[in-house]
């Protein structure tokens, strides 16, 4: 294990790092400029690695990610790997990529974010971060309540649809 900033991360069997564990809800605002202040509790989970510098772009159900730099670099190199001879590659890289920036955080712990993602997401001013995973989603408040509020009928049914492991040990969709 390698300690990085008060993250703790696990080496695979090929000792590649394999899982940056964000996680919390944070409410915040943007201000008349479009930038918001990093919550302190998520702050203080990013790796050094990171150098308080990040990538943004689109992201699924009109919210925008913000990857940790380091985080991006493996994710870019994921997506890099796909063989462009096929069509749908090319298109989902184009769309992928599109829109992306690099942000970083100024003296008081501020970003500022594309007015052109702002848009493709609907955010005005409440924003909600949804960290996960390696990742945080930025979504317009109202969005995402309506996305909590839109759950499924039997959250049971879906968590054993999407978690529940084939016999032969993997599970039975491609989680990550």
């Amino acid at each position: 294990m390698v300690k990085g900033g008060k993250n703790i991360y696990k080496f695979d069997a090929s000792k590649k790092i394999i899982m940056l564990n964000l996680i919390g809800e944070y409410e915040c605002k943007l201000d008349a400029k479009g930038r918001i202040m990093l919550p302190t509790a998520l702050k203080r989970q990013l790796p050094t690695e990171a150098e308080e510098k990040f990538v943004i772009n689109r992201g699924f159900e009109r919210c925008l990610v913000l990857y940790p730099k380091n985080e991006w670099k493996s994710i870019s190199d994921e997506v890099n790997a796909l063989n462009l001879y096929n069509k749908k590659n090319r298109e989902f890289i184009r769309y992928f990529y599109r829109g992306a920036s690099e942000l970083g955080l100024d003296g008081t712990s501020r970003m500022l974010f594309p007015k052109t993602l702002l848009d493709y997401a609907g955010i005005k001013k409440d924003i909600v971060l949804f960290a996960f995973s390696n990742r945080i989603e930025v979504w317009a408040k109202e969005t995402y309540q309506n996305l909590l509020t839109d759950e499924p009928d039997d959250f049971a049914s879906l968590a054993e649809e999407v978690m529940v492991k084939k016999e032969n040990g993997e599970r039975s969709n491609d989680l990550p």
